[in-house]
């Protein structure tokens, strides 16, 4: 398993908020909503499209391609056309800086 990898500033993001980031050469989205903070790849699970371009609302992240919902809790693909999850990464806070460890595939 990955290291931990200082990500971002707990300033850099609302809430609710999201930043795309590239983490150990992976493209992820950073989430911040209701003061947790969930990490998932920028990936959707349907065609690739970018989950971080899409709409966030509460705990669902819709692909503005065809509007696939992903939960971002657990990655679970929760709406058509997408029947996968999408890859969660462990997210951890120290004082002002929030860490992302990778999930390897």
């Amino acid at each position: 398993m990955s290291e931990f990898v200082e990500a971002a500033k707990v300033s850099d993001l609302a809430d609710p908020g999201k930043l795309m980031l590239e983490v150990d050469d992976r493209l992820v989205v950073l989430l911040h909503i209701n003061g947790q903070y969930f990490c998932i790849d920028d990936v959707c699970t349907h065609d690739g499209g970018p989950l971080g371009e899409g709409e966030l609302c509460g705990h669902e992240l819709a692909c503005p391609r065809h509007g696939a919902k992903f939960d971002v809790h657990d990655g679970a693909a929760l709406t058509m056309p997408a029947t996968e999850a999408t890859v969660v990464h462990e997210v951890k806070l120290e004082g002002d800086n929030v860490f992302i460890r990778i999930t390897e595939d």
